[in-house]
């Protein structure tokens, strides 16, 4: 079995109520990923592991048995961002071979959130 190997980054993006924003990351599980929400009340994500939210067990540990809520968690989020701003989180990862198996984005703005992934092949036009 491969071993996947990925890493996740985000922008910056200035939320309206920097503690309803960590008590929201605080209740969900990010793997090995990193959040902070610094003074100016920016919100960042970054790590190696691919963004995928599980809720918090009373132990501390993962949900895996509720599933992933990555949307759910992102849907939420979307409420407490500043106007007219954008929090782009992108992950890409390899296996041992080094071919891309997964890339993710993901785009919250204006109250939405948009998804992009390596699972639709479409044609080029000429």
């Amino acid at each position: 079995m491969a071993t996947l190997q990925a890493a996740t980054t985000s922008t910056g993006a200035t939320v309206t109520d920097a503690q309803a924003v960590r008590q929201l990351c605080e209740s969900h599980c990010f793997g090995t990923l990193n959040w902070e929400v610094d003074e100016e009340g920016e919100l960042i994500i970054w790590g190696y592991d691919a963004f995928e939210i599980y809720e918090t067990r009373e132990d501390g540990l993962p949900d895996y048995e509720g599933g992933l809520i990555t949307h759910e968690f992102l849907r939420k989020l979307a409420n407490y961002l500043e106007p007219g701003e954008e929090l782009d989180i992108q992950t890409a990862g390899y296996t041992k071979c080094r071919f891309p198996v997964l890339a993710k984005r993901y785009v919250v703005r204006d109250g939405e959130v948009l998804h992009a992934d390596l699972s639709t092949l479409n044609p080029i036009e000429e």
